[in-house]
């Protein structure tokens, strides 16, 4: 059981004392030992510090995976200015909205991605410092003041940083996926950040002699707290991509020694539709933890490969709520729910469903401070997540007689592709903004590779006729590549409630009709 430090800053400077010399994470581009993250974590917070932001300011991060965002990370919170990362696929409209949303002052970026932030710098009404990390780029706004961060790095002391900070501070603003509205900013502390790394730990059974292996972006929760920081409270080391190749995959792992590995959506099912070979189980991997995990290939995988599942449910608001540890794993559960939280599964007028009966995953924690405190800057959708003293998390799911949770689908309106949430409103917000467009309704379908793949549901205006390629153009330059429709079907109308709500579930029942357009059938290809 962990009893050291709950802050960011502490757990990093305790490592720094203890083994300071020691590799901490590999990076496709080097290597980052404990104490150069401890001193150049210093170095980030004074740096922050003298462009005047303070203890629960925000500042926006957008950078790939790499000893940058990880130092930005650690500077930050030492001082208590609460980050704000974001996905680094997000552009216009949703990207004016996160960093206007979560009142960003200043933004930690990517050379690659200015071009980007010049696009939106007239409608952003807080950002006014700008740190961009590689060459500093030719064309810039003159509304905000650029910094470069390598020569702020450079110059800046390396002396510790005293904020006092403590674990109910928040820590950071993740931005989930908006279902029947924009997208909600979740406030997680450092308290609730350790609780979802150390049940990672509890599950797994991690010691300082594993070597983790993420492919996963330092934007998610996933990379952060269940392989970072579950490394930084084992003691152990990292080894970190910017994608997942399944071609190449055992071979890193192979390489460099891994002991285990994160997987999420269809990491799985995509390793198992790889050629066979005799070097399949050549490896020291052992362990793997994530979700969801196929129950078709289950056993194939583990036989296959030498490597024991391990699956977990929970969300960004709550952390992990229940486990499915690979010693006593039931096949198509969650698992069991952790000790820290109680749950229940309600019917539609707020009542406890009996065991086997499908109703509402409702949750509440046992520990203060386990959980998200807020959305940010939206009290009303922060309580209507709360009623009658419960967290309703919008899943559908069941118990079995033993206490094993299953998770069904969910109510929310969003799509799961590869391992993403994906907004239907943010894209049906898109589409609907096309000239010839009167109405898309987003839908996710089956995918071949587990999860769901994206379908839209459109009708044009009387008279209009466009191209599926013509829809897809217009969608490349407003949001992530990752969510632009592989499906496209034009209907004349969409089947409504009596309050003109489209019901999505007999769309959704429909799935992919013969009338329906497949850009990977013909060869769209999808520019990131």
């Amino acid at each position: 059981m962990y009893n050291g430090p709950e802050t960011f800053g502490e757990i990093v400077a305790y490592r720094a004392k203890t083994r300071p010399n020691e590799r901490f994470v590999r990076f496709e581009s080097g290597d980052l030992t404990y104490q150069e993250f401890h001193q150049k974590g210093n170095k980030l917070a004074n740096l922050v510090m003298s462009l005047g932001l303070d203890k629960v300011d925000t500042c926006a991060v957008m950078l790939p995976n790499s000893p940058e965002f990880l130092i930005t990370w650690l500077g930050l919170a030492r001082l208590g200015v609460v980050e704000v990362p974001i996905n680094v696929a997000f552009r216009g409209d949703l990207l004016v909205y996160i960093l206007n949303k979560a009142e960003c002052q200043a933004l930690v970026i990517s050379a690659q991605w200015v071009d980007r932030l010049n696009e939106i710098s007239a409608q952003l009404e807080y950002l006014r410092d700008v740190i961009v990390v590689g060459d500093e780029p030719q064309i810039k706004s003159n509304r905000f003041t650029w910094y470069s961060f390598e020569k702020l790095l450079s110059e800046a002391s390396d002396e510790c940083v005293e904020s006092q900070m403590k674990p109910n501070d928040p820590s950071l603003i993740l931005f989930t996926s908006g279902t029947t509205g924009p997208s909600k900013g979740v406030v997680l502390t450092h308290r609730a950040n350790f609780s979802v790394a150390k049940t990672a730990c509890e599950v797994m059974e991690y010691h300082p002699e594993d070597r983790l292996f993420t492919v996963f972006p330092l934007f998610h929760v996933n990379a952060r707290y269940t392989t970072i920081l579950v490394a930084l409270l084992v003691g152990c080391d990292v080894v970190m991509h910017n994608r997942f190749s399944a071609s190449k995959f055992w071979d890193i792992c192979r390489m460099e020694k891994i002991t285990a590995f994160n997987f999420m959506g269809s990491m799985l099912t995509i390793l198992m539709k790889q050629k066979e070979s005799a070097q399949d189980a050549d490896h020291l991997v052992r362990k793997a933890y994530g979700a969801p995990t196929p129950q078709e290939i289950y056993e194939d995988f583990q036989t296959r490969f030498h490597v024991q599942i391990s699956e977990v449910y929970g969300s960004t608001e709550l952390g992990t709520v229940a486990a499915n540890p690979a010693a006593n794993f039931r096949k198509g559960a969650c698992g069991k729910i952790r000790p820290i939280f109680e749950v229940e599964i309600h019917d539609e007028n707020g009542f406890p469903c009996p065991v086997g009966k499908n109703g509402e995953i409702v949750v509440r924690p046992k520990k203060p401070g386990i959980m998200f405190t807020d959305y940010y800057g939206n009290s009303e959708a922060t309580v209507k997540s709360w009623q009658n003293l419960w967290f309703h998390t919008g899943d559908t799911g069941r118990f079995d007689k033993d206490g094993y949770l299953y998770f069904i689908d969910r109510k929310k309106d969003v799509v799961r592709r590869r391992g993403e949430n994906i907004s239907s409103y943010e894209i049906e917000r898109v589409m609907n903004d096309h000239p010839k467009v009167l109405e898309a309704a987003i839908i996710g379908v089956p995918s071949e590779l587990s999860e769901e793949e994206v379908l839209a549901v459109v009708i044009l205006k009387e008279g209009e006729t466009v191209a599926p390629e013509e829809l897809l153009e217009f969608c490349q330059t407003r949001m992530a590549h990752f969510a632009i429709p592989r499906y496209i079907r034009y209907v004349t109308e969409l089947p409504r409630t009596p309050s003109q709500r489209v019901e999505k579930y007999k769309l959704r029942s429909e799935g992919i009709t013969s009338d329906t357009w497949d850009r990977e059938r013909v060869g769209y290809q999808v520019k990131r």
